[in-house]
């Protein structure tokens, strides 16, 4: 089974900076833009756009909290990520074990040919 591969959303977790983000927000089940730029190298206004982009492709959504926002990571739209990671890494696994057998036919066959 093949899963469709998102291309939006492997271009957000793309970036180590929202992926750091992710794991943050997992990690502390909720966050704001000032508490996540608290444990990162980037201003707050930067981690709110980061946010923006998690926020459009679905992995992330937002609650009202006071004058600032609270985002969730959407732990349905990871899985389906995560999802995606496993496909694409099976459908690789899958080109490499055919490479290897190319290879070691190849290799068999030369050493089978005498040499002149």
């Amino acid at each position: 089974m093949t899963t469709a591969v998102d291309d939006d959303l492997w271009s957000a977790v793309g970036d180590p900076t929202r992926r750091r983000m992710l794991d943050l927000l997992l990690a502390d089940g909720h966050g704001t833009a000032t508490s996540l730029s608290e444990h990162l190298p980037v201003t707050r206004q930067a981690i709110a756009k980061h946010l923006g982009v998690l926020d459009r492709v679905g992995l992330v959504y937002a609650t009202p909290a006071g004058r600032e926002r609270r985002y969730r990571v959407d732990e349905a739209q990871l899985a389906r990520a995560v999802a995606q990671l496993s496909s694409v890494g099976a459908a690789w696994d899958a080109r490499l074990q055919r490479i290897k057998r190319i290879a070691e036919a190849i290799q068999q066959r030369d050493t089978q040919q005498p040499h002149t």
